[in-house]
């Protein structure tokens, strides 16, 4: 398309659904030990309990071959691990849930545990194993659950403008000069000494309070800045608009990477927005269960129509998400205009072409229509289409090009 944005903000991810082709990863262990997914791989966090220390480590994969000690037999391995275990010994382990449900487990160092091995954990450790991935199966669903109903978090035009945090670091502890005793008192060089060490301690405990006070200093100017230009400079000032947006558009807890192009109009009360969608196989494409008698995670897939519904209520989820942004921190706009997109393989010319889905106009006063008290009854797709849209979908969710709406 021919538009040209001035603007772009590139949104971190909250919560990152991590069901690619090589499963699903998780940590578990009798203690210190803890869960960790990502889009670099599967990392395993623990520590020694008592002593405050940790160490992270990231797992070479479920192919990942290796033994805990060098010449041992798996035999006297899994010998070890039950005496381990036996003496209420800790230990720290990972697991990887693959796409069919199984698990992999492995040493807190990457290595794969043999199969004699994970039955002396199971035996141990089957009931903190099974509540973990109860956990994590539910952590699943609700994640993919939340997929579509993104937009029930949009907050109210009207909401209140933003208040001023107070600096969270408590200042240094008081000064407390070392106190004197009958030595000090009955011999002057030990009394110089003392005089010298605390004079030294004050000093420094005024060095730090000033650090403090400087760090202070700074936090209440920026929020005392961001205070004004919420509450006056997003009324006429672009550059305090802009910033305001993105911090707003930050602070969502977005499931994935967003990327967000945007123009404010040459009188500031217009604004047009464009979005990158996901594609269709980015979504997730199962739901997870847990069979009661085994330490294992089930998937069941869904169904293409239902995978093509949560997509569509997703993408227009994340439209009505932005229109809230919007609407609540920019008080001097009174129309926006958002449309969405996605990266598609191009026929003609072997690479990839921006296909918008859908582009819709809406008022300030059409917004303040929906009743934002009841978002769990609204239907994000339904919504779009009280205002003026263009879009070309089937209903179950399959779309077709469509020409974006311009900012006049």
């Amino acid at each position: 398309m021919a538009f040209r944005f001035q603007r772009r903000i590139r949104l971190a991810p909250g919560v990152r659904l991590n069901l690619s082709k090589r499963g699903l990863g998780l940590s578990v262990g009798p203690r210190g030990a803890s869960l960790s997914m990502g889009p670099s791989g599967v990392h395993g966090h623990a520590g020694v309990p008592g002593t405050g220390l940790a160490y992270r480590s990231k797992l070479t994969g479920s192919g990942a071959s290796g033994t805990s000690g060098a010449g041992a037999t798996a035999s006297s391995q899994a010998a070890a691990l039950d005496a381990l275990l036996a003496e209420g010994g800790s230990l720290p382990v990972q697991l990887e849930v693959e796409q069919g449900g199984q698990i992999s487990y492995f040493h807190a160092d990457g290595s794969h545990m043999s199969s004699a091995e994970a039955r002396v954990l199971r035996r141990y450790a089957e009931e903190s194993l099974r509540e973990q991935l109860r956990a994590h199966c539910e952590r699943l669903n609700a994640d993919l659950d939340r997929l579509g109903r993104l937009h029930e978090e949009t907050p109210p035009p009207e909401s209140a403008s933003y208040v001023t945090r107070d600096f969270a670091e408590p200042p240094p502890p008081p000064f407390q000069p070392q106190p004197s005793g009958l030595r000090h008192a009955l011999w002057s060089p030990a009394r110089r000494r003392l005089e010298e060490a605390n004079r030294q301690r004050r000093a420094e405990f005024d060095e730090r309070y000033r650090a403090w006070e400087w760090r202070k200093a700074e936090h209440d100017a920026v929020e005392f800045s961001r205070h004004l230009r919420e509450s006056e400079g997003v009324w006429v000032d672009p550059e305090a608009m802009e910033q305001t947006l993105r911090e707003r558009l930050d602070e969502i807890d977005w499931p994935r990477e967003t990327l967000i192009d945007f123009d404010l109009g040459s009188d500031v009360r217009t604004i047009a927005v464009d979005i990158e969608l996901p594609c269709e196989e980015e979504m997730p494409d199962r739901y997870w269960g847990m069979p009661p008698k085994q330490l294992r995670l089930t998937p069941r897939k869904l169904s293409a129509t239902r995978q093509r519904e949560l997509y569509r209520d997703h993408v227009h989820g994340i439209a009505f998400r932005v229109l809230g942004a919007v609407f609540a921190r920019l008080p001097g706009v009174v129309e926006a205009r958002v449309s969405g997109y996605r990266q598609i393989p191009d026929p003609a010319t072997g690479g990839q072409r921006d296909q918008y889905l859908y582009s819709v106009k809406v008022s300030r006063e059409q917004w303040g229509r929906i009743h934002f008290d009841r978002l769990d009854q609204l239907d994000p797709v339904a919504a779009m289409e009280a205002f003026t849209l263009r879009r070309d979908m089937t209903r179950t969710g399959i779309f077709r090009d469509i020409e974006p709406l311009k900012l006049v």
